[in-house]
């Protein structure tokens, strides 16, 4: 309980003025260790606690990017808007996250006189949260677009701000945001224009979320040959739904989109993704009963335990189909982008959250005689979760930005490839970043970082779960290559002049040159592989498309750090981190290429390797 009180904000900042008192606290805390127990007037752990403040205002990297970008009108309010909300987040909204880990979600499957009622019950702090994402538009401030392509960078932000504190909300917020595009992308048809004005409402007593009920017990990512839920087509033209849905997360929300395989005249469905059409439906109907559903379980996860995430029987569930038969994957590919952005986000929150804690901790925790942040390879570690977490944030920026050009029609052709392939590639990357920065950042507590009380294996928990939520890994690398094959290559041109333009602009900058010199060398490698890779076929693509993947996230992120740090009122922290970044190995796909790696040879070594010794 300790850790929901609002936290002392002392010695965090950066602004003017604050140097010294951190200096003065430091010194008592050291004075305070050459004290006789007895003679301590408090105990020196309270005092190593970490203390984070205003999120915005301790956010360097985020507030130079803003003023960078926005427009100086729309910088003024969106300023004024973020620095509200921080304060927000400080006082109320992180004890309302903590409540919720404390408090996760009870399924009642009985009531007392043996009557099924299937209630999933959620705390208080769970259902405040709904009405603070409606409050604070989470949802509509991306579809009022009052900053035209800038509303959409403007909600982003806020929901990174909030990832970290919302309790595990931001997933039933990535659902609702992303049911919002796909009925938008629909043109929101009159039958859909109640739900569509909900799920982007501002008024708590009005606002909905959405679930996606795709996967099911034959497949996750799978969902062509996997989706076994089928739609008997009613007299009066709407639908009734028959499956199971293996996994449901935020099983307590209003509606759904979901995927089923339309019945015709003759009791037959079609197989593969083209028997598929997208459906919409509310959850419970008027009087608060379920739409011919049950609750079969909530599922027992290893983290994001503050969200039920449940096993559903559709038994004649009364559905909407809202897209043309047949078309039910591309109509939802919308809703995919979408939340694939918010896993992004969440994984760049989870990131900036550890390492704040992790750097305010340095400042306090005296380790051989001297306080943390005095340890030159104390500091080194965090600065290096500093830089992945730097290059992550911008990727993420990058994203949005060009979101927002498309949604507003200001998009080119080009904008238009360049984010196709970006959200895949910075999906499955981040989420990679997320897994090892945070257990890195964990290990910097020492031991306090194991405890539950503390909060910070939370933090860890929900962010394992980022490279499997919207598609793993290797799916995502495999959609990697998809968006190549599918523009014939024309992606990729756009990459390679969109990464150079941006190194371009640090020609002038001396010390950025090796930077610079590093990701077009990295480049030159890349062109090299794929002219080469290009003439062996598919499969040897296939095996080098994770390490592809990657090769693309670090030389666009790189491109992206090198562009930050050639402004002109770019710090000597902006520089150091393009150039940090830069030296790691940028193009890990060449590097594999030339050790062979991706030769059908490899591949049946591959196989050897992992069933040596077990049954056939």
């Amino acid at each position: 309980w300790e850790r929901c009180q609002p936290p002392i904000r002392e010695g965090i900042n950066t602004t003017a003025g604050q140097g010294q008192q951190v200096g003065v606290q430091e010194k008592q805390v050291l004075e305070d260790l050459e004290m006789p127990l007895a003679r301590r007037e408090t105990e020196t752990l309270f005092r190593e606690r970490p203390e984070a403040g205003n999120q915005y205002l301790e956010d360097a990297l985020l507030r130079s990017y803003l003023k960078t970008h926005l427009p100086p009108k729309i910088l003024e309010e969106v300023n004024q808007d973020l620095e509200r909300f921080g304060n927000r987040l400080l006082t109320k909204i992180q004890a309302l996250g903590w409540e919720c880990e404390l408090n996760p979600p009870v399924f009642r499957q009985y009531d007392a006189w043996g009557r099924r009622v299937d209630h999933i019950l959620t705390c208080s702090a769970w259902r405040r949260m709904k009405e603070i994402a409606a409050e604070e538009g989470l949802i509509a401030e991306a579809y009022e677009r009052r900053y035209s392509s800038w509303s959409r960078l403007h909600q982003a932000v806020k929901l990174y701000l909030f990832a970290s504190s919302s309790g595990g909300f931001s997933c039933p917020l990535a659902m609702t945001d992303g049911a919002a595009k796909v009925i938008e992308s629909l043109g929101v048809p009159g039958s859909l224009k109640n739900a569509f004005d909900h799920l982007t409402s501002r008024d708590p007593k009005k606002f909905w979320t959405s679930g996606q009920w795709m996967t099911e017990r034959r497949g996750g990512s799978d969902v062509a040959n996997g989706t076994e839920t089928v739609a008997r087509k009613q007299p009066d033209g709407t639908y009734r739904l028959y499956g199971f849905k293996w996994f449901t997360s935020a099983a307590d929300s209003d509606v759904t989109l979901t995927l089923a395989r339309v019945v015709d005249a003759e009791g037959q469905v079609e197989q593969g993704s083209s028997g598929l059409s997208l459906f919409f439906l509310k959850v419970r109907d008027e009087e608060g009963k379920l739409n011919s559903i049950q609750v079969q379980r909530l599922k027992d996860k290893l983290g994001t335990r503050q969200m039920a995430t449940a096993e559903l029987w559709l038994d004649g569930a009364k559905a909407e189909l809202i897209s043309a038969e047949g078309r039910g994957v591309a109509s939802i590919s919308n809703m995919l982008n979408i939340t694939r952005i918010h896993n992004v986000i969440a994984a760049v929150a989870s990131m900036r959250r550890m390492i704040s804690l992790s750097r305010e901790y340095a400042r306090r925790r005296v380790a051989f005689g001297k306080l943390l942040k005095d340890h030159p390879l104390h500091m080194q570690t965090i600065a290096q979760m500093e830089v992945q977490t730097r290059g992550a944030f911008l990727l993420i920026m990058e994203i949005v930005r060009l979101l927002g050009l498309v949604e507003t029609n200001m998009a080119s052709e080009q904008d238009q490839l360049l984010l196709r392939l970006l959200i895949p590639v910075a999906k499955l990357y981040t989420g990679k970043q997320a897994s090892a920065v945070v257990i890195e950042a964990m290990e910097s507590f020492g031991g306090q970082g194991y405890m539950e009380d503390t909060g910070l294996p939370v933090i860890v928990r929900d962010s394992l779960v980022l490279s499997i939520w919207e598609g793993t890994t290797n799916i995502l690398s495999l959609d990697v290559l998809r968006s190549l094959t599918k523009s014939q290559g024309q992606v990729m041109t756009v990459f390679f002049s969109t990464a150079q333009k941006k190194l371009e602009l640090a020609s002038s900058t001396t010390n950025l040159e090796p930077a610079v010199k590093r990701v077009r060398d990295a480049i030159s490698h890349l062109t090299r592989f794929m002219q080469e890779a290009g003439s062996r076929g598919a499969a040897t693509m296939e095996l080098a498309a994770r390490d592809f993947s990657y090769t693309l996230a670090r030389i666009y992120a790189g491109a992206l750090l090198i562009e930050h740090a050639a402004r002109p009122d770019a710090s000597s922290t902006d520089i150091s981190a393009a150039r940090r970044w830069c030296n790691q190995e940028l193009c890990p796909v060449g590097t594999e290429w030339r050790n062979s790696s991706y030769e059908a040879e490899e591949a049946l070594m591959d196989s050897a390797l992992v069933y040596e010794g077990s049954p056939a």
